[in-house]
C-alpha cells in the first residue's frame, strides 16, 4: 500500500486536474506532500514504533492511511487533496517501520528469514510497478478517485490481519530524544524538499539551495548528538556496521535509479509510442514477476550459497543492464525487442538487491533497536529516490536543451524528447554500477547470506 501510493497517483494526476481544476504549477504538491511528510518523519516514526510498541503502531498506521486516503478521494478542492496526501505520508511513516521491525523480529532463523525478506521486498517492489497499472486502470475504468479509496479495500482487511496475527512486542520505557528527533525531521523535511524543488525550479534556486545547505547542517547536528545522548534515536552503531552501511547505499542507489526509470519510461510509452494508461501499466508487468522470482527464491539462494558481498553487487550490475540497453530508444522502437528486454533485467537486479540488501540491513540487530534499523531501511529508499529523481530530471531537461539547441527538423520535438530519456537512462546505468563497485568495496568479505 505504501509502495502503490508513490506511483498510483502519478497515472491519475492529469484527470485530478482536470476536475479539481488547479494548474500545472500546483500539481506537484500531490505527489512532494506525500514524499515530505513521509521521509522526513521515517527515523522518528521507528523510534516511537520501539518505545509504544510495534503492533499498536502497526495498526495505527493502517487504520490513519486509511482514513486520510478516504479524505483524499472524497476532495473538493486541491488544498483537500494535498492534506490528505500529507496525512497519507504521515501514517506511511509510522507503518513502514512498524512493518518492517516486525518482520525482522519474527523471523530468526536464517532459511525462514531469507524467504521472509524475499516476500517482503519483493512486495515493496511491485507495489510501486503496479501502481502503474493500477492507477490508469481505475482512472480509465471509474475515476481518479479510486487511486485514494483502493487504500481503504486494502487496508481493512490488514488491519484484521494485524490485530489477530502480528506479535506484540514489549514498549521501551526510555525517554525519546526530542532534540535528535527535532533535527533529523527537520533536516529530512529539507532534504526532500531541497530536491524536489530541484526537479522543477532547477539546482541554482534560492529554495534549493537554502533548503540543501539546511539538511546538511541539521542531519549533521543529528550525528553530533547520537554520539552524545544515552538512548539516540538512531544508534550510530547500527549504520557504521559495514554489512547494514553496505546494504543501505545499496538500498539508497538502487531506488534512485529505479525510480528515476519509473519516472522516464511511462512519458516514453504514452508520449512517444501513443501507448494508453493502462497498455502501459501492462507493460510494466514483467518487472514484478521477474522481481519476486528473483527477490523470494533466487536471491535467498545465492546469499547462502554467495554470501551477501556478490548477491548485492551482482544484483547492482545486472539492474544496471536494463538503463544501459534502454539508451538505444528510438521514436519507434518496439516494446518486444527493445523495451522488454530491459525491464527484465531490471527486475531481476533489483530483486536480488531489495531482497538481500533488507535483510542484512536488519540482521544482528538487538529487538530494542529493531524499529530504527527497520526506518533507517525505509528512509535510504524514500530519499535514494527522491534525490534519484531530481538529479536525472535535471540530466534529462539539460538533455533536451541541449539536443534542440544543436539539431534541426520536422520531428525535432519528439527527437529531444527520446534524447533526454535515453541520456538520462545512461546516468542511471552509471548509478548502478557506481553502487556495485561502491557496495563491492564496503561490504566486508566474512559476513555472508547466513546472518
Amino acid at each position: 500500500m505504501i509502495a502503490l501510493d508513490t506511483t498510483i497517483v502519478t497515472i491519475a494526476l492529469p484527470s485530478a486536474q482536470a476536475d479539481l481544476g488547479f494548474g500545472n504549477d500546483s500539481r506537484q504538491w500531490v505527489v512532494t506532500g506525500y514524499a515530505l511528510a513521509f521521509g522526513s518523519l521515517l527515523l522518528l516514526s521507528g523510534r516511537l514504533a520501539d518505545r509504544l510498541g510495534r503492533k499498536q503502531t502497526l495498526i495505527t498506521g493502517l487504520a490513519g492511511f486509511a482514513v486520510a486516503s478516504a479524505i483524499g478521494g472524497a476532495a473538493p478542492s486541491l488544498e483537500f487533496l494535498v492534506g490528505a496526501r500529507i496525512g497519507q505520508g504521515v501514517f506511511a511513516a509510522l507503518l513502514a517501520p512498524a512493518a518492517l521491525a516486525i518482520v525482522s523480529t519474527t523471523f530468526s532463523n536464517p532459511s525462514e528469514r531469507a524467504k521472509a525478506f524475499g516476500l517482503f521486498g519483493s512486495v515493496s517492489m511491485v507495489g510501486t510497478t503496479v501502481g502503474l497499472l493500477l492507477g490508469g486502470f481505475l482512472t480509465e475504468t471509474l475515476s481518479w478517485r479510486w487511486t485514494m479509496y483502493i487504500n481503504v479495500l486494502i487496508a481493512a482487511p490488514a488491519v484484521v490481519g494485524a490485530v489477530l496475527l502480528a506479535p506484540s512486542s514489549r514498549r521501551l520505557a526510555t525517554q525519546l530524544d526530542l532534540r535528535g528527533a527535532t533535527a533529523v525531521t527537520s533536516g529530512l523535511f529539507a532534504l526532500v524538499l531541497g530536491t524536489s524543488n530541484a526537479e522543477t525550479k532547477g539546482w541554482t534556486s534560492a529554495v534549493t539551495i537554502v533548503t540543501l545547505v539546511a539538511a546538511v547542517v541539521l542531519l549533521a547536528l543529528f550525528v553530533f548528538l547520537q554520539a552524545r545522548v544515552p538512548v539516540p534515536l538512531l544508534p550510530l552503531h547500527v549504520i557504521l556496521d559495514r554489512s547494514r552501511g553496505g546494504a543501505l547505499i545499496a538500498l539508497l542507489l538502487s531506488s534512485a535509479g529505479l525510480f528515476a526509470t519509473f519516472l522516464f519510461l511511462p512519458y516514453y510509452l504514452q508520449s512517444t509510442l501513443q501507448f494508453s494508461q493502462i497498455r502501459t501499466g501492462v507493460a510494466f508487468l514483467p518487472v514484478p514477476v521477474v522481481l519476486v522470482l528473483a527477490a523470494a527464491i533466487l536471491g535467498p539462494a545465492l546469499s547462502r550459497a554467495l554470501g551477501v558481498r556478490v548477491v548485492i553487487p551482482l544484483g547492482l550490475a545486472i539492474a544496471g543492464m536494463g538503463p544501459l540497453l534502454l539508451t538505444r530508444l528510438e521514436v519507434d522502437s518496439s516494446y518486444l525487442t527493445h523495451l522488454l528486454p530491459s525491464l527484465v533485467l531490471i527486475g531481476a537486479g533489483i530483486g536480488l538487491v531489495v531482497a538481500t540488501a533488507t535483510g542484512t540491513a536488519t540482521a544482528r540487530v538487538h529487538d530494542d533497536d529493531a524499529g530504527a534499523a527497520a526506518a533507517s531501511v525505509n528512509a535510504a529508499q524514500q530519499i535514494g529516490g527522491s534525490i534519484g529523481i531530481a538529479v536525472l530530471s535535471t540530466v534529462a531537461a539539460a538533455a533536451t536543451a541541449s539536443y534542440t539547441a544543436n539539431h534541426t527538423g520536422s520531428n525535432l520535438e519528439a527527437l529531444a524528447t527520446v534524447a533526454s530519456y535515453t541520456t538520462a537512462f545512461g546516468w542511471t546505468a552509471a548509478l548502478f554500477y557506481a553502487g556495485a563497485v561502491l557496495t563491492a568495496l564496503v561490504l566486508p568479505k566474512a559476513r555472508t547470506g547466513r546472518n
